[in-house]
């Protein structure tokens, strides 16, 4: 937790060397940029150095929130077979249709949850360096991440929540909040995989 999404790839490397893990990444940008300003590693492009790297499985990955005018960067989600659900999706299914989307085809197998605050509309989260008008409600996030239980959830990330710009501490409170509901959902598949069926 804390930092920008720059952190993730080393996470992603570490717990998909073996296997690589399906992603639910809620966030108002993919992060699968190329190379920016000299670098290719970056918070705006962990996803796909995930992906090149054979860490992160993109067949098993959907990015949920995402809206903004750098569409254009985010090519590689959709050439890798991503599964990229924009703001409105989300809006016209509703949280159950985002929940089954979250959770379709990543049940049974190793799942990282990546949670950038900024897929927060910054009426509620202002707190962040990237804000994108139009985003999902605290509400939202929350009945999304519920929906997952059951999932193999193996690892996860809170990122950009930035104190300076966070006068009220909302956004601090949203991002401590999914942190939460992450670490129940490991609880719950751990204690899933102990009781017989």
């Amino acid at each position: 937790m804390g930092g920008d999404h720059s952190i993730t790839y080393s996470i992603l490397k570490a717990i998909g060397r073996d296997r690589p893990v399906g992603m639910v990444h809620i966030d108002a940008h993919c992060d699968t940029a190329g190379v920016y300003e000299g670098s290719k590693f970056h918070h705006g492009g962990p996803f796909r150095q995930a992906v090149l790297a054979g860490v992160l499985d993109p067949e098993r990955s959907i990015q949920i929130g995402i809206r903004g005018g750098a569409e254009y960067l985010w090519e590689f989600s959709y050439d890798s077979g991503m599964t990229v659900l924009h703001d409105e999706d989300v809006t016209a299914m509703g949280i159950p249709g985002g929940r089954r989307q979250g959770a379709r085809g990543r049940r049974r197998r190793a799942a990282y949850v990546s949670f950038d605050v900024d897929g927060v509309d910054p009426g509620f989260a202002p707190g962040t360096g990237t804000p994108e008008v139009g985003g999902l409600t605290p509400r939202e996030v929350l009945g999304i991440l519920r929906g997952l239980a059951g999932l193999d959830v193996v690892g996860g990330d809170v990122v950009e929540v930035a104190p300076q710009y966070d006068a009220t501490t909302n956004t601090a409170q949203i991002g401590a909040q999914c942190l939460f509901e992450m670490l129940c959902l490991v609880a719950i598949r751990r204690r899933q995989q102990r009781v017989p069926a």
